[in-house]
């Protein structure tokens, strides 16, 4: 694919035919309009805090000739139910803010999704800070959900909610034509960037525009028995209330008329994958979401099998989701938060983003520090900052500490962007994903069926 960027000495020129205005609106997360949020009661996007529980594929003309335009959606922000609103705090906003900070970039779109349950003030509090953001409120490409959904661990609303999402940026502002972008992101608020916005713009300007980055697999195992075949009920599908999913005494049979795939809920969608799962031109999206509503943990599985079920997108696949995450071992169902002491393996990956983290854990400074050259609240730099930018590590390591004058308080040429060490390690991974051992041979791979009888034995405590 032909690379859409000429350098310069200062930083890479993107084509300007292919820009979006710095005041367009935005598809996923803060949507403001000068100094108050603009109500978006049908978006929905996320940053999303989970309550916890006890080589090529082949590219259309538009995928060779267009830079890429990133729609870094964070994923629904679950609030706990236990504390009053009064009582405390905003639970969320502070994770939020520092998710957004650290991935802003003028050409991105963003809306940010609360659960239903978390207290209006939380949703406030964060349209008021983009309201009185000067580059976010000027950009206008940042969005919060105002009218929210309630979001169920491990339920079907975690896949409604997403899919909500990805409407609203194809939607737009209601005009029926949403932004121009090329990839949809999902995160959540444990998530963290480790490389800037510009290098994944860099990078994924030599990219064909139809890539699906899904960690998946069709080899689900015991979760064949666990949550394939039981039937689960989420509440809020239909309760103005949250409630505990409950199941279904009987059980069902795997599906025959389609192949179940299972892996990570966190993915890079391409906007054809997105157009095709919210228009569907033909039925396969929506039979699978209806089988899917009673599915335990549905965000590992049901735009895995659409993708891997559907000819038109099964050759777009990437085995990867893009994340780097420490698992627990045995059985590989929560991740550990990550320290100083996951450094090392965050590097080594190469990924783009990492999970899960303590609010402001001190590696978050590291990684603003040394990864990141952003400031204590501050905006990422990047090649659209009018500032001078100081180098990667002279910033204080401390998020509330002083970090001299925002080199991003003002947009400059948003055309520019200026690739750093990280562009070099996604470059790497991009090119181990999509060599032949790689990229062809890990797509949709259909394996032998396990006797599910089998793995009813190895579920305890998995499900």
């Amino acid at each position: 694919m032909d690379h859409a960027a000429a350098h310069s000495p200062r930083a890479t020129a993107i084509d300007l035919r292919w820009l979006l205005s710095v005041v367009a609106g935005g598809l996923f997360a803060l949507f403001i309009i000068a100094a108050s949020p603009v109500p978006f009661p049908s978006a929905s996007l996320f940053l999303s805090q989970q309550q916890t529980s006890p080589a090529h594929a082949a590219s259309s003309p538009r995928a060779k000739d267009l830079p890429p335009l990133f729609v870094d959606s964070v994923l629904s922000a679950q609030a706990r139910p236990s504390a009053p609103a009064a009582a405390s705090p905003p639970r969320f906003a502070g994770m939020l803010r520092r998710c957004l900070l650290a991935l802003y970039h003028p050409r991105n779109h963003y809306i940010l999704h609360l659960d239903a349950e978390a207290p209006d003030s939380d949703r406030a509090e964060l349209a008021a800070f983009v309201a009185a953001h000067p580059v976010l409120a000027a950009a206008r490409n940042v969005r919060v959900v105002e009218k929210a959904n309630l979001v169920t661990y491990r339920g079907p609303t975690m896949v409604t909610t997403t899919l909500h999402a990805a409407a609203a940026f194809l939607w737009g502002e209601g005009r029926g034509r949403g932004a121009d972008w090329d990839w949809f992101i999902n995160l959540s608020a444990s998530d963290y960037p480790l490389v800037t916005q510009d290098d994944m713009m860099d990078v994924f300007s030599e990219l064909p525009r139809d890539l699906n980055f899904l960690d998946h697999t069709s080899d689900i195992g015991w979760k064949a028995f666990a949550r394939a075949m039981p039937v689960i009920i989420d509440p809020a599908l239909y309760m103005k209330k949250k409630g505990d999913l409950f199941w279904i005494p009987q059980k069902r049979e795997l599906p025959t008329a389609f192949k179940l795939f299972g892996g990570s809920a966190w993915m890079v969608l391409s906007r054809p994958f997105v157009e095709y799962l919210i228009w569907g031109w033909d039925n396969l999206p929506r039979t699978v979401l209806m089988y899917y509503a009673n599915f335990i943990s549905s965000p590992e599985g049901y735009f895995h099998t659409v993708a891997c079920n559907a000819d038109e997108f099964r050759n777009t696949t990437v085995n990867h989701d893009l994340h780097y995450i420490a698992w627990d071992n045995p059985p590989m169902q929560h991740p550990h938060l990550l320290t100083h002491a996951d450094w090392d393996g965050m590097l080594g990956s190469a990924a783009p983003f990492a999970r899960k983290f303590r609010r402001n854990d001190p590696v978050l400074d590291r990684i603003d520090a040394e990864l990141l050259s952003r400031g204590p609240g501050s905006l990422a730099p990047g090649g659209w900052c009018a500032g001078e930018v100081r180098p990667a590590g002279s910033y204080n390591r401390t998020e509330g500490g002083s970090g001299g004058e925002d080199p991003c308080k003002v947009v400059g040429n948003a055309a520019y962007v200026r690739p750093g060490p990280g562009a070099e390690r996604l470059r790497s991974l991009m090119t181990s994903l999509l060599s032949e051992e790689n990229f062809r041979p890990k797509q949709c791979i259909v394996v032998e069926e396990r006797n599910v009888q089998k793995n009813r034995t190895e579920i305890d405590g998995r499900a």
